[in-house]
């Protein structure tokens, strides 16, 4: 016991320490999610724009706008391949930015679209992108309404990049931050995890292997919006779980709100496929991305109703209380594991399957 409080009392003093990029240049690993990307943000843009809105790290910045309460976030798409089982670049970064506006629990209304092409790029596949995108912001109900277009000369990028802002409207009278988790509270996961990261994984054909895996690409307001109609005042926080997947973002919980975070391995919903692809190339599925699944936090005495909520939203049907949240070890994930044993769930430095989204 005593060894193991000097390990938890290393892992404190490492993470209180003030961030900072030893690295002179960038690195694949600083766009992956986890602790470079971290450090890069805090240490590198955070110092510089540091304000008030920004400085809480969420999905989304809140703002006010005349009577109205908006959210509104950014975010660039570079995946490899473009196109994958069960989507592709465009769809991705629909459905990418309106769940990031879903995670502060706004309604998405309109995006903008930013289009970075390499000469050469074919215009079939580009008119195949937008087809997917108007298509996805149909199903969303959002509308793109501007965006931009540059073409760089050939190889000077990787055919197509997309960047887009969202504009969302608060209409739920709740307060969501992942500072808000409390000890008793449930974590409860939205369905089975892994699936996009899987797909791509397997899209890029690096590796002899052949599963029936499509990524799980998809909106995420409508079964949000379920919730927070149902139990408004009980949800403490939502978080999509994308680059560094749930271990990642359950991390950033329990940092921000000084709690533990206690997941129970065999109560996480993955699929036997994308269990299978993980085991095969020593890939942990807490780590890869999701892009159609999401976390939530919610007091316990509601998390039963939480429960019957999201699985009667197909997108919903499998969820899980994957966890609880404990006091100690503040700031910490741990893992009870199908043998009995308890394993910490830290963030990795980089992301073993780098640009996914």
């Amino acid at each position: 016991m005593i060894q193991e409080q000097q390990v938890l009392d290393r892992i404190e003093r490492m993470r209180r320490r003030k961030p900072v990029v030893r690295e002179e240049r960038i690195t694949l690993a600083h766009g992956a999610g986890g602790k470079a990307t971290q450090t890069l943000i805090e240490a590198v843009f955070l110092e510089a724009f540091r304000n008030p809105m920004l400085a809480p790290l969420e999905d989304g910045a809140l703002l006010r706008i005349g009577s109205e309460q908006t959210a509104f976030t950014t975010d660039s798409y570079v995946v490899s391949p473009l196109f994958f089982p069960g989507g592709d670049i465009g769809d991705l970064a629909v459905n990418g930015t309106v769940n990031d506006l879903a995670m502060c629990g706004a309604r998405p209304v309109h995006l903008s679209a930013g289009f970075i092409l390499e000469e050469g790029f074919p215009v079939a596949d580009l008119r195949r992108i937008t087809t997917s995108m108007a298509e996805a912001a149909s199903a969303a109900g959002v509308t793109i309404v501007t965006g931009d277009t540059k073409v760089v000369q050939r190889g000077k990028a990787d055919g197509c990049y997309i960047t887009t802002a969202g504009v969302g409207l608060v209409e739920h009278p709740v307060t969501l931050s992942a500072s808000r988790a409390r000890p008793g509270d449930a974590v409860i996961v939205s369905g089975p995890i892994g699936a996009h990261g899987a797909a791509i994984m397997l899209a890029r054909g690096e590796f002899d292997l052949e599963a029936s895996i499509a990524s799980d690409t998809a909106p995420l307001y409508g079964i949000v919006s379920d919730l927070l109609n149902a139990l408004p005042q009980h949800v403490r926080c939502l978080r999509d779980a994308t680059r560094g997947g749930v271990a990642t973002v359950l991390n950033e919980v329990a940092r921000a709100s000084e709690v533990a975070v206690v997941l129970d391995e065999e109560q996480i919903p993955v699929a036997p496929e994308v269990t299978g692809v993980c085991e095969l190339l020593g890939l942990d599925p807490l780590y890869v991305a999701c892009e159609g699944r999401f976390v939530t936090v919610v007091d316990a005495e509601h998390a039963g109703q939480a429960l019957d909520v999201l699985r009667a939203h197909p997108l919903g049907a499998e969820a899980a209380i994957a966890g609880t949240v404990a006091a100690d070890p503040p700031g910490l994930v741990l893992l009870r594991t199908a043998f009995g044993g308890t394993r910490v769930v830290d963030v990795l430095v980089g992301d073993p399957l780098p640009r996914i989204c």
